[in-house]
């Protein structure tokens, strides 16, 4: 596996990959790499020639009071872990490197993330769509992969390749869970086994409305309300926000007619979870 360091490293790097006439995945990441992360490397080593993962704790979307400096790396064991994969490249960028001294220009993408997690977290979008961009123009992949834990970042970076015309296939990926139902991520690891327990209420709420909804309900007053005391039934949850909304634009819906998104972000001690699924009425 090649690490690559440097953006003039990762440029060349691509640049031989294309004239190789072979197809270029990327899997951007920040890192303490899980199934869910592993998953989509496999994904893109499965559908295109040569896979690239990138992991880059990227300052733009923490807020302030956020993890930032908190945020769990674990470079060698991710490192190990992509090698054992068969991953062909690692690019390693600096924050000094992507966000240089008198950096201005960021890249943001309206209405879809004024809702759900971008009320809460107003820097987290501009953030994320800059950083990829970023990333996109350095390693200019054929595809890039990410999972819909994060659906409403997905739908944003799909728009915003929509709107800007740019030649990447944005393939997005299943959940990944641990046994117990929680969906895998990184700051999973902040849950000391009392929140843990907590945490699992977020799939255990989602399959709750889920069931719900199978049995005829359409109410989402009333799917919010079911959910809300599942979550907070010992206490230790403070929701952020249940969400029954459209899929793609996350606009709030009052009733259920066919398909919609049920979407969670929950504090459950120091960790922010977010878990989400899609639901269809007929």
């Amino acid at each position: 596996m090649k690490v690559l360091k440097t953006i003039d490293e990762m440029k060349a790097w691509s640049r031989k990959v294309r004239q190789d006439g072979k197809t270029l995945g990327l899997v951007p990441t920040m890192g303490y790499l899980h199934e869910g992360h592993l998953s989509l490397a496999r994904q893109s080593m499965s559908t295109c020639d040569r896979t690239v993962v990138s992991i880059f704790v990227n300052p733009k979307q923490f807020g302030p009071n956020e993890d930032l400096d908190t945020y769990p790396r674990e470079l060698e064991a991710d490192r190990r872990q992509l090698e054992r994969l068969g991953v062909d490249a690692l690019f390693l960028p600096t924050a000094d490197d992507m966000y240089p001294k008198g950096f201005q220009t960021y890249v943001h993408v309206e209405e879809i993330t004024d809702q759900l997690c971008g009320k809460s977290r107003r820097e987290f979008f501009r953030g994320v769509t800059t950083i990829v961009l970023k990333l996109f123009h350095i390693v200019q992949p054929h595809s890039a992969f990410f999972g819909e834990k994060d659906r409403q970042q997905l739908e944003v970076i799909r728009k915003m390749v929509d709107d800007l015309n740019l030649d990447v296939e944005i393939v997005g990926l299943p959940i990944i869970r641990e046994p117990d139902g929680l969906a895998m991520s990184s700051r999973n690891q902040y849950l000391g086994k009392a929140e843990r327990k907590t945490a699992q209420s977020l799939h255990e709420a989602l399959q709750q409305a889920q069931q719900l909804v199978a049995q005829g309900e359409s109410s989402v007053a009333t799917l919010r309300s079911r959910m809300r005391t599942i979550i907070e039934r010992e206490g230790r949850a403070q929701v952020d926000y249940i969400s029954v909304c459209d899929p793609q634009h996350f606009e709030e819906l009052e009733e259920i007619q066919g398909k919609a998104m049920i979407a969670l972000a929950v504090h459950v001690g120091k960790a922010r979870l977010i878990d989400n699924c899609l639901i269809e009425r007929i």
